[in-house]
């Protein structure tokens, strides 16, 4: 038997990137996957790739930013599978612009798929995870919510805020034997990266992009998106039982290093 076997698992940004490498890495290990994303396409080929594959796996179409389709998510989850166990926030936009620049309605967005959205999807899977003797919940934050670039002050401001959340959380469902942790990525191989590559392409492509930036990490490169998933696992399963309220990067030592070049 598999470590997540018998879990059923609420993924949102499910369709794509992280959260798609998220729900392939635990239903490997034999838990049930719900994917919630906005887009029915991705979503749909999503299910199928993994249902392929052999794994349990649905699509749940979800407006995260609304809070009758995250209850919604929540109860066909528990209709499907039985309940919830764990409950991965990924959904998230990154918008360019500064807060003279960006529009108010913009702005408004951003913190609501990538912060108002954790809550909401929490506030109806809280009492799920409750009646089923507690669960893990893990928050994808960022780097950019611990230090960050310009132009992107709503995406930083929503990191910020979603590791403010998961130390909240985590203290107020501890008792229900309810963890509460966030990972916190550098620069992830994900479409979300490979954007906002094309919106910075300057001479460069793409490709040469994206390989500059991984050449800021200590580790030489870029990460995977399944080196993201395995430690969403670990935050999700009983290996991590002792782990609440922790902010734990995947970032190939970038928080690590200061910008100072010694000669030599």
């Amino acid at each position: 038997m598999g470590e997540f076997e018998g879990k059923v698992a609420v993924i949102t940004g499910g369709g794509s990137g992280m959260g798609l490498g998220a729900g392939r890495r635990l239903a490997g290990d034999g838990a049930s996957v719900v994917l919630c994303g906005h887009e029915e396409a991705p979503l749909l080929e999503a299910e199928a790739t993994l249902t392929a594959e052999g794994l349990s796996a649905a699509a749940k179409l979800t407006d995260v930013a609304s809070m009758e389709a995250c209850r919604a998510a929540t109860a066909f989850a528990v209709e499907r599978f039985g309940g919830v166990d764990i409950l991965i926030n990924s959904a998230a936009i990154q918008p360019y612009g500064t807060v003279e620049t960006m529009d108010e309605p913009v702005w408004e967005q951003v913190i609501s798929v990538n912060l108002s959205a954790a809550y909401r999807m929490a506030h109806f899977a809280v009492p799920e995870m409750r009646r089923r003797g507690g669960g893990a919940i893990v928050n994808i934050a960022s780097v950019q919510g611990l230090a960050c670039q310009t132009r992107l002050a709503a995406y930083v401001a929503s990191k910020g805020g979603m590791l403010a959340l998961t130390r909240a959380m985590a203290l107020d469902h501890a008792a229900d034997n309810i963890r509460v942790n966030a990972v916190c990525p550098g620069s992830i191989d994900t479409p979300m990266l490979r954007y906002a590559a094309s919106e910075n392409l300057g001479d460069a492509s793409e490709d040469e992009v994206v390989a500059s930036w991984g050449r800021m990490h200590p580790l030489g490169r870029v990460g995977q998106i399944a080196e993201v998933a395995e430690l969403i696992a670990f935050l999700s399963g009983p290996r991590s039982s002792f782990c609440t309220g922790g902010e734990y990067k995947v970032d190939g030592g970038l928080m690590a290093k200061l910008g100072v070049v010694l000669p030599g």
